[in-house]
């Protein structure tokens, strides 16, 4: 007889199985490259690493860590994928029997003038009840909602990865800035010095009749331009600051520095990486994970063309009288079934299935077209720091050319040969020339992280694994949230 029941029961469950409506899911194999467009010649393979680690500033290092610590989005992002936690709980309960129970009690009084004669009037009733209902998942309605609770779950965490890929990169970037104009700053005060000494030599020339008010009036203005480009910068550097800050977790203020933008090593360009590590990009998983829930939803509108089964039970005891509802005659039990579908809807349920078909082919688009906007980001950061290493090359040679032009200029016009104005022009052209060096090591280190950003990595993981050491405040229950108005 048990083998009997066990083959039954595996019988049923392969039937079960079997039923499933709607499309399984089948993976789109996107069209991937085996290599990049723009590749290297020489690097180091080091997408997987820690890359903010190999600008060897502990600063920097220590910023990263207390925003996986401190920021607010990753919150946000935790807290969703705990709500998805829940509901895919919520669906899973569809598997099980529901078990619920029940007490009554009911003293009546009926009208003496409607019974008749010697009859009490006054009745007691008392019961309490275990009652089960158990839906009998035949077309795979719940197993497709499983389905997608889950897809959804595992979005819910990429999109949390996402958040991390992306204020990793947000903090290395504002530090990287900030270190940037620090440096402009730095020369933007000394050129002002420079010229400050200059205008107060010939402003004595000035007035001892050597110069005209013209070429006075030109150097005034060139330590005027220099007095302008101060405050630009500082300005630009106090919202650097402010925005570092909120990524940190903490109040708009002053951000500790490290290395100088010119101290921090150029890290290799990530090389003989293959071109489908973006499929473990987090936002392309979860674009995946998302159709893979539209694709279960469409066997959800299914199901709804098929009826609902469901068996139902109720045992418990019943009596006139609390003292003899626990006595075997009180018992009483209901067992039954029940199936509900629909003859007619008015093109609810049809409509319903076309939603979810459309709904699917919407976010198949999107996720191939994450995959193709990927493949652009990093082709772009890619080829940008070559393209920018080679042009910062080329700045520091017109620095080193300015200033011989800038030291020449000054000789020539000491023993006369030239006017004070070849001397302003070299000087304007070797102070444009500083800060665009400066500028252009900023453009190679931001294109190094876009690179590292754009391809993902196992570098996420670990700074996921910072990130899950935060511990989240319980919500607080045991306060009386009952409210007394007015």
């Amino acid at each position: 007889m048990t083998r009997i029941t066990a083959l039954l029961a595996a019988t049923m469950l392969l039937f079960l199985q079997s039923c499933t409506v709607g499309p399984d899911y089948e993976r789109p194999e996107p069209d991937m490259p085996d290599t990049w467009l723009f590749t290297p010649q020489t690097a180091e393979e080091t997408a997987n690493t820690s890359w903010w680690e190999q600008f060897n500033d502990p600063v920097l290092n220590n910023l990263i860590r207390t925003a996986l610590l401190g920021n607010r989005d990753i919150r946000v992002a935790a807290a969703r994928v705990e709500q998805f936690m829940a509901r895919l709980d919520q669906a899973r309960s569809g598997h099980y029997p529901q078990l619920g129970y029940g007490a009554a009690g009911s003293r009546d009084q009926a009208s003496k003038n409607l019974l008749p004669p010697g009859v009490d009037s006054l009745s007691s009733t008392f019961s309490a009840t275990v009652n089960v209902g158990w839906e009998l998942d035949i077309w795979g309605r719940i197993r497709r909602a499983n389905e997608a609770a889950r897809a959804n779950l595992l979005a819910a965490e990429q999109g949390r990865r996402a958040v991390i890929l992306s204020l990793v990169s947000s903090v290395a970037t504002s530090y990287i800035t900030l270190r940037t104009l620090d440096k402009q700053l730095e020369i933007s005060k000394r050129t002002l010095q420079s010229r400050k000494g200059s205008l107060d030599l010939f402003e004595k020339k000035f007035n001892g009749g050597v110069i005209s008010l013209l070429t006075l009036a030109q150097i005034r203005s060139e330590y005027e331009q220099a007095a302008v480009a101060i405050p630009t910068i500082e300005l630009q550097r106090e919202q650097v600051q402010n925005a570092l800050s909120v990524l940190l977790g903490s109040n708009p203020g002053s951000v500790p520095r490290g290395r100088a933008i010119d101290e921090i090593p150029q890290i290799p360009i990530p090389a003989g990486i293959p071109s489908d590590i973006l499929t473990r990009r987090p936002d392309i998983v979860q674009a995946e994970q998302n159709l893979i829930a539209a694709n279960a939803l469409i066997g959800v509108a299914r199901a709804e063309y098929f009826p609902t089964i469901s068996l139902t039970g109720l045992a418990g005891l019943a009596s006139g009288d609390l003292a003899d509802l626990v006595h075997g005659d009180s018992f009483l039990w209901s067992l039954g079934g029940n199936a509900t579908g629909a003859i007619f809807s008015g093109g609810r349920i049809t409509a319903g299935v076309r939603l979810s078909e459309a709904y699917y082919r919407e976010l198949l688009a999107s996720y191939q077209q994450a995959i193709l906007t990927a493949l652009r980001e990093v082709e772009d950061a890619l080829a940008a720091t070559a393209r920018s290493r080679e042009r910062l090359e080329a700045e520091k040679r017109r620095v080193t050319a300015l200033a011989d032009y800038a030291r020449l200029a000054r000789m020539r016009y000491d023993n006369g040969y030239a006017s004070y104005i070849e001397v302003l022009d070299a000087e304007r052209s070797l102070f444009d020339a500083e800060l665009n060096v400066v500028k252009t090591e900023e453009t190679i280190l931001t294109n190094l992280i876009r690179a590292y950003k754009a391809m993902g990595g196992g570098w996420v993981g670990v700074a996921e694994n910072t990130a899950d050491t935060v511990d989240f405040p319980e919500p607080d229950t045991s306060r009386n949230t009952s409210h007394t108005h007015p």
